[in-house]
């Protein structure tokens, strides 16, 4: 199948766009291989001190410099229920290289916090910044250079893209990143969310609302709705770094462990010792990103991704911008409907065909790069094949083939909506980004007068007193990078959702984040330049009319004379300390625009 012309012209200008840094980043990859196996240039006390806790079997391959060793960067830790299973894979890991002649060791830990727990809270501050964090934790293990290959134990929100950044540094080396898979299905999506709204009303008690949340999220594994966590696992998947179909296989069952073994081998096969060299720097290509994109539109993904994909590419020397992704969603079929763009959660995706059938059905239609370098193998079509055990053997398989429910899963030509969903919004407000999956369309033009808050606790306090009447749209600055971190503020969702039912048209504008959760309250967001940045949101008062329309991109101000205004400023001492907040100073002060990348690592 020829691919879609627009697929080709923005790949590109991609690779147009980063010919400079991707060029330079490719010749320090090749200098980093040529120096050939990490452990050979260590000094004898610089080995024994590597291997001193290993045990001889270990200390023997180790010495010998001939078997491979496998570094583990794990973000594990057992507060988490997306976390918790990597408590057993490092043994699982270290017996399958074992069985292949190799060795492995855990080179070192990452922090892994929830934003779930956060929501709403302080510690939602550092939840951004915790990406960059995590890819200078995992540089700092592999930092030891005593490694031949890696794999990435990593799942939630920050986690992947930061161990993304982390292996893009280390891309001479291989690596596979093996997920946990998500929990099984609790309570369902909506009924908590409808239990959510009633609290929100008070016509739910905090033990109704309790108990509705234990119910949902109650066991190991993923949250199961469709938010930043199981995007990165789709990503991982339409960008080769996962095994095939190993994203949604629910934790601590003998397919995952069978997974996870097989993965751990696959990446020492992949290394400069084997037969088959395949380095991260071959893997995540121009195209790669694309297809991530692409995979982004399809299934409704996050809009964190809108920034941490940028981040991620960069790493690599290659340029992104959200153009790319309005774009490609453009012409990208939103094939699946999974919470909040459905009711469906992400097991019930996986059992209806999942990501083999969506990955098989957009390469038949033109709409991914089918011949990208993956860890399954030289092209994506590896990836349309399903894990199966045949007594105690993994084995791949093709799939179903066809949707096995079109009320979740549909084919490209015959989609839930034509385009993908993820709409780049500009005008005298600055850019910003909007995902309308689940928008629907009546809601996706609002013009309305403006209540301007500096921080989202304003917000539900103006709920509260029923100030939040008629058609409006509710801004949040002071909510970017620079200004506090950039928090999420989904926990607004339930109060705008409850306007939005009463009959009222309601937006959000914020230069903050809605989080992968965003869902039928249009909601224009990562507003750049921020307000702590000069941007125009800052020049808003209460009554100004906006005009946001998705459907042609546009955010506008129609009221006159806003922008000759001066900025308003806020008090932000609060945000400057408590929660380790006072640590991260020099992370608001350096951090780069959310239109590339909201890091720290350059511009």
């Amino acid at each position: 199948m020829a691919l879609h012309p627009v697929l080709e012209r923005v790949t590109d200008n991609i690779i147009d766009r980063s010919a400079k840094t991707r060029g330079a980043y490719l010749q320090r990859m090749e200098a980093a291989r040529s120096k050939g196996p990490a452990r050979a240039h260590l000094s004898c006390s610089g080995q024994a001190h590597a291997y001193a806790a290993a045990d001889d079997g270990d200390k023997a391959a180790l010495a010998t410099t001939s078997a491979g060793n496998l570094g583990i960067v794990t973000a594990y830790n057992d507060m988490l229920s997306a976390h918790q299973p990597f408590n057993r894979f490092p043994e699982l890991i270290r017996d399958a290289v074992r069985q292949a002649g190799g060795t492995a060791q855990v080179a070192g830990g990452v922090p892994a916090m929830c934003d779930g727990v956060t929501q709403g809270e302080a510690g939602m501050e550092l939840s951004l910044f915790s990406r960059d964090v995590i890819a200078l934790a995992a540089a700092v293990a592999l930092s030891h250079d005593t490694f031949d290959a890696s794999v990435f134990l990593g799942v939630c929100d920050k986690i992947v893209p930061g161990l993304v950044i982390a292996a893009q540094a280390f891309g001479h080396m291989p690596a596979v990143f093996l997920p946990a898979g998500p929990m099984t299905s609790g309570l369902p999506n909506d009924d908590k969310a409808k239990v959510r709204q009633k609290f929100a009303t008070g016509d739910a008690t905090r033990e109704e609302l309790m108990q509705a949340e234990m119910a949902a999220y109650h066991g190991p594994g993923t949250c199961t709705f469709y938010g930043t966590a199981n995007t990165n696992q789709m990503l991982m998947e339409f960008m080769g770094l996962h095994l095939p179909g190993a994203s949604f296989v629910t934790p601590n069952t003998d397919l995952r462990d069978a997974l996870t073994r097989e993965g751990a081998r696959r990446a020492l096969a992949l290394s400069a010792q084997g037969n088959n060299y395949t380095p991260v720097c071959k893997i995540l290509d121009e195209r790669a990103f694309v297809n991530g994109i692409v995979g982004l539109n399809a299934t409704g993904g996050s809009t964190n991704l809108l920034i941490h994909l940028i981040a991620m590419a960069r790493a690599g020397g290659i340029i992104l911008d959200w153009q790319d992704f309005s774009a490609l969603s453009d012409i990208t079929p939103l094939m699946a409907r999974v919470y909040p763009n459905g009711l469906a959660d992400v097991n019930h995706f996986h059992a209806a065909g999942g990501l083999g059938y969506m990955i098989g059905n957009l390469l038949a239609n033109g709409l991914l790069h089918p011949d990208t370098a993956t860890v399954g193998g030289d092209g994506l079509h590896a990836y349309t094949q399903e894990p199966r055990l045949q007594g105690s053997d993994l084995v791949w398989q093709d799939g179903a083939g066809r949707s096995l429910n079109d009320k979740i899963l549909r084919p490209a030509t015959d989609p839930f909506q034509a385009s993908g969903g993820l709409v780049r919004l500009s005008g005298a407000l600055g850019t910003a980004v909007m995902k309308i999956s689940a928008v629907a369309p009546e809601h996706r033009i609002v013009e309305a007068p403006v209540r301007v808050f500096d921080d989202q606790d304003a917000v539900k306090i103006a709920f509260k007193a029923g100030e939040l009447t008629g058609d409006l749209i509710v801004v949040v600055r002071f909510q970017g990078p620079k200004a506090n971190g950039m928090p999420e503020l989904h926990s607004l969702t339930p109060l705008l959702s409850i306007l939005q039912g009463r009959g009222q048209k309601v937006a959000l504008v914020t230069d903050g984040r809605m989080s992968g959760a965003s869902g039928k309250v249009p909601a224009a967001i990562h507003i750049c330049p921020e307000a702590m940045d000069g941007g125009a949101i800052a020049q808003l008062r209460d009554g100004d009319i906006l005009r946001i329309d998705a459907e042609a991109g546009t955010l506008d101000i129609l009221t006159d004379g806003v922008l000759d205004r001066p900025a308003a400023t806020a008090d932000l001492s609060a945000n400057q300390f408590g929660v380790g907040r006072e640590l991260f100073a020099s992370f608001r002060g350096n951090v780069g625009s959310a239109e590339t990348g909201a890091t720290i690592f350059g511009d």
